[in-house]
């Protein structure tokens, strides 16, 4: 009997499920370990929890793997997937496989069928296939390029707002200031702006909580933001749906990631957004699990 291993290294949480040729065994969660962002240390960190966890919930041994496919940003790039191979390498046994988070996101959702996948975790793409294999993406290029909708331009946005409020009005107080300070464990606005201009930058993902909280109190920046990352979000849909597919296509839409599976509103104004430009679309309301796509695109390799 096989054993496979798939991850989804993302950059707020790792993501680890064990399994045979047709059953799943045993899954396990730690820290992200996007190398790009967190380094080698941290990265081989979060990996070894994660494995460890599965590995244990399976009563498996990491000897006992036979095959392991990754999914992260920036795999693309074989500094990356090489440094990780090694990391991998030192946990678990057999061959692995690298490849980018859309990727296995993609394999999750449609297999090796057509459609788009929209992300949005830390980060932010739209990634599709069409019925040729034909692939194409939007965005993804990173936080200091392009990201809008991801969960780091969700919280970066958020102190852009409540600094943008008190210059226009100067409010003393709302209830996204106040999450957000709790949430960076700040006591003034001052505070807030120094730790938001901070050298190395913040983890303006971890706000995401705060801005959720705050919108669900009914504070209007809150919820305009969360409308714009639905916005946004659909509009890297839309782009490559336009590129990809041919006018009145059918075409199947599925959603991934932190931000889609935590905000409902973020989930409407995506699919109202999508679907008035896109009738034809099928928007799968059920958010997927990208780790399930590593997982099988591990168990096609042994196969192969």
């Amino acid at each position: 009997m096989g054993i496979f291993l798939g991850i989804d290294g993302g950059g707020t949480k790792t993501s680890c499920v064990i399994g045979d040729e047709t059953s799943v065994l045993g899954s396990g969660t730690a820290a992200g370990s996007n190398v790009i962002r967190l380094g080698e240390a941290k990265a081989r960190e979060a990996l070894a929890a994660a494995i460890g966890q599965a590995c244990a919930a399976a009563n498996i041994k990491p000897t006992q793997i036979q095959r392991t496919c990754v999914g992260l940003a920036g795999a693309g790039r074989p500094e990356i997937s090489n440094l990780v191979r090694r990391l991998l390498a030192e946990l678990v046994s057999g061959e692995s496989e690298v490849v980018g988070d859309m990727v296995i996101a993609l394999q999750a959702a449609f297999g090796s069928g057509a459609g788009v996948m929209v992300i949005a975790g830390t980060g932010s793409m739209a990634y599709g296939r069409d019925s040729s294999g034909n692939t194409l993406r939007a965005g993804g290029w990173g936080f200091s390029v392009f990201d809008e909708g991801s969960g780091h331009w969700i919280g970066r946005s958020a102190i852009a707002a409540i600094m943008r409020d008190y210059d226009e009005n100067a409010e003393e107080e709302s209830v996204l200031l106040d999450n957000v300070k709790k949430s960076w464990t700040l006591s003034t606005r001052e505070q807030l702006v120094l730790a938001a201009n901070a050298s190395p930058s913040p983890d303006f993902s971890a706000l995401l909580p705060a801005v959720l909280s705050a919108a669900d109190s009914g504070d209007a920046l809150a919820r305009s933001i969360l409308t714009q990352a639905g916005t946004e979000l659909a509009r890297l849909a839309k782009i490559v749906i336009r590129r990809l597919f041919s006018d009145g296509e059918k075409v199947l839409v599925a959603m991934s990631g932190g931000v889609f599976s935590n905000c409902a509103l973020v989930r409407q104004v995506f699919y109202n957004s999508l679907r008035s430009e896109y009738p034809n679309c099928s928007v799968n309301p059920t958010i997927i699990e990208a780790v399930r796509g590593a997982l099988d695109l591990a168990r096609k390799a042994a196969k192969v």
